[in-house]
């Protein structure tokens, strides 16, 4: 007992002295922006999690600056960088005064090998950064005529997942048959796999690590996290039997035309050739950001749409002008993709009002000045898309799903609207999610109108936002 009133007493101490080194290490670097680092070690990282990213930086916004301000998420010292002049900052300095950085949280579930290695953040974000780049750009998978070749079978596997999974039912779980969808169309694409088994094991998988990628990397049963680093183990571990199955078929068949395969022969700057580990997590890690963005997007459109007959109206004449000219059978091609003005002018305003992510982190390569603010090397700085979308100086009527306000390109001022970022970290998938995301709503708006059996239904989520029930909608096949 006399042990336990000890440990007691010595609470305050702990925190008065966290409190002093917290205040100590920000008086180290002069003329920091305004704005608070909260407690000590866990900083604002419940408030940022709990109460909605978006919420959180307009908060802050508010109450400290509409440009800059301070705060301590996930476990870092960060400066939230606001506005059009922030996303331009931003942009313009990629490489020379940021870095990519990726959480604690995503770097224990992505690398794990590494975790353990003597190796700056920095440094790690850098090999991450180069091997993603050679792994996409080298061969070209990513850019539209590369992309090109995959349509047509994009389009057939788009088809054959309404036939299976949408034709015939009054009603669907719009939600989780989108991400079925996005996983089936990213494995055909980065591995060349398409069995719906395997497919289906994943689905539960994904979802699990997307959840965990933002979270307090406390590993032990009940905490998100925990419960990711099993999905990552698991996924880690059908993803090497997938490889050791294609290593087999390249051995006795041709060449094949995918990311994986890819990976399987390309070796390091030494010469040698990636072990299995390292393939399975860069092939995760491409397969996460195909899937959920982009199912999180096809879901809100079906939202957004299903509670606008006007706007589905003007979507359907322009998908039944698109199919006018084609043969029974016929799958689309580049061409009639870039007939589908309206259609995309939809997808940038669903962006736009539920952005598919909230936000993505850099790292601080050199002190720099911002806006007037001193910000240190190392500190992390947090780029969200949210600090322009919403704001009615830039957007009439902001709170209103309106697609023709992309009709004219300079209806808003440049870097109030970046949905895919910019700059040399400009997101690399862009083409690919446009065209999935437009072969979907090609193929279900010819097949159904819809109506919402849920109008209100809560969005939850913290990083990437998701409909609470599913999103259940009502079918009318046409």
């Amino acid at each position: 007992m006399a042990a336990f009133f000890l440990l007691l007493s010595l609470v305050p101490v702990v925190l008065v002295l966290g409190i002093f080194a917290l205040t100590r290490r920000s008086k180290g670097c002069r003329n920091l922006p305004p704005g608070s680092l909260g407690w000590p070690i866990v900083g604002e990282t419940l408030e940022f999690l709990s109460g909605k990213p978006e919420k959180f930086v307009f908060d802050r916004m508010n109450k400290y600056s509409p440009e800059v301000f301070k705060t301590k998420i996930l476990g870092e010292e960060t400066a939230v960088i606001c506005g059009p002049s922030g996303h331009k900052f931003l942009f313009s300095n990629e490489q020379k005064l940021f870095t990519a950085f990726r959480p604690h949280s995503m770097q224990k579930i992505f690398r794990p090998h590494r975790a353990g290695a003597q190796i700056s953040r920095a440094a790690e974000a850098q090999i991450s950064r180069a091997a993603e780049a050679k792994i996409l750009k080298s061969p070209g998978f990513l850019k539209p005529e590369a992309l090109v070749r995959y349509l047509g079978k994009m389009d057939s596997i788009t088809q054959q997942h309404l036939q299976t999974h949408w034709e015939g039912k009054d009603t669907v779980n719009a939600f989780p048959l989108t991400k079925t969808l996005t996983l089936t169309l990213a494995c055909r694409f980065f591995l060349g796999a398409d069995d719906p088994q395997r497919i289906a094991r994943l689905v539960t998988r994904f979802d699990d690590i997307t959840l965990g990628m933002h979270s307090i990397p406390l590993n032990f049963p009940g905490t998100i996290f925990h419960k990711a680093n099993k999905a990552a183990v698991a996924i880690r571990r059908e993803l090497r039997k997938i490889i050791q199955e294609k290593k087999a078929a390249m051995a006795t068949g041709p060449p094949m035309q995918d990311i994986l395969s890819h990976m399987i022969v390309a070796t390091d700057p030494s010469g040698k050739y990636k072990p299995e580990a390292e393939i399975a997590d860069n092939i995760m890690g491409l397969l996460v950001a195909g899937y959920s963005t982009v199912a999180t997007t096809m879901t809100f459109f079906m939202k957004y749409v299903g509670e606008r007959p006007d706007i589905y109206d003007k979507i359907l004449a322009e998908q039944l002008e698109v199919s006018a000219s084609k043969k029974s059978g016929e799958v689309l091609d580049w061409d009639e993709i870039q007939k589908m003005k309206y259609s995309w002018n939809v997808i940038y305003e669903v962006m736009r009002l539920t952005p598919p992510l909230q936000g993505t982190f850099r790292e601080a390569l050199t002190d720099f000045t911002y806006a007037g603010y001193n910000i240190p090397k190392g500190w992390k700085i947090y780029w969200t898309v949210s600090t322009t979308n919403k704001k009615p100086e830039f957007f009439g009527e902001a709170e209103r799903f309106e697609p023709s306000r992309y009709d004219d390109a300079n209806a808003f001022p440049p870097f109030t609207f970046v949905p895919f970022g910019g700059g040399p970290r400009m997101c690399p998938g862009k083409e690919y999610a446009r065209l999935a995301i437009l072969t979907f709503v090609h193929n279900v708006v010819k097949r159904f109108k819809w109506e919402l059996v849920l109008p209100h239904e809560q969005i939850i989520g913290d990083m990437m936002p998701a409909p609470q029930k599913g999103l259940p909608i009502r079918l009318q096949p046409h």
